[in-house]
């Protein structure tokens, strides 16, 4: 089946949470939240390094909009319910249709960080993947060092499979790095 055809949700609720896929218009939120979280995404994040304009952050969600609707990548923003906050930005990506694969992929604008926001839309994402999506594999991958986002991968029971050793340059290009591979199946 032609991934295209798959009708699921654009939007669902945690507790606290609506996740939803990105829409026209959401750039000057993330744009925002990058801007005010750039010292802590720069160790890990590569495109945190890179100079972005608010047109620029807009041009990268309409494009994650069409993604969405193509089901290419499924990018999910994280608002609090409450307040209707960006809180995060997350979603499913490397996503294998055939398979039914999926790698959860998460940061959090740091001024909301520590609240248990980040765990709990993951646990939402995981969640939505097997449930609605009928996944077989949801993985989190990770930077050996990165102690917090591994944290909640193993907080949520995701388990651990191996490191990639040496598999891929850190954020800033300089230095080969290891990589979790955490993993839930159905």
């Amino acid at each position: 089946m032609n991934p295209i055809l798959i009708d699921f949700p654009n939007e669902f609720e945690t507790e606290r949470l609506l996740i939803r896929m990105p829409k026209p218009g959401d750039g000057k939120a993330v744009y925002n939240s990058k801007k005010a979280s750039l010292n802590e995404l720069k160790p890990w994040m590569p495109w945190a390094h890179r100079d972005e304009s608010e047109e620029d952050a807009e041009i990268n969600i309409r494009e994650a909009h069409v993604k969405f609707l193509t089901r290419e990548d499924l990018r999910l923003l994280v608002f609090d319910k409450e307040t209707g906050v960006l809180i995060a930005n997350s979603g499913l990506h490397r996503i294998d249709w055939g398979i039914r694969k999926f790698e959860i992929g998460y940061w959090i604008d740091s001024r909301y960080s520590g609240k248990g926001y980040m765990t709990e839309a993951v646990e939402g994402i995981a969640n939505f993947a097997f449930n609605q999506l009928q996944a077989n594999r949801v993985e989190i991958r990770v930077c050996t060092k990165n102690i917090r986002s591994r944290a909640i991968a193993e907080r949520l029971g995701f388990q651990l499979e191996g490191i990639l050793r040496k598999d891929s340059y850190d954020a800033y290009g300089e230095e080969l790095r290891d990589t979790c591979v955490y993993s839930k199946v159905k």
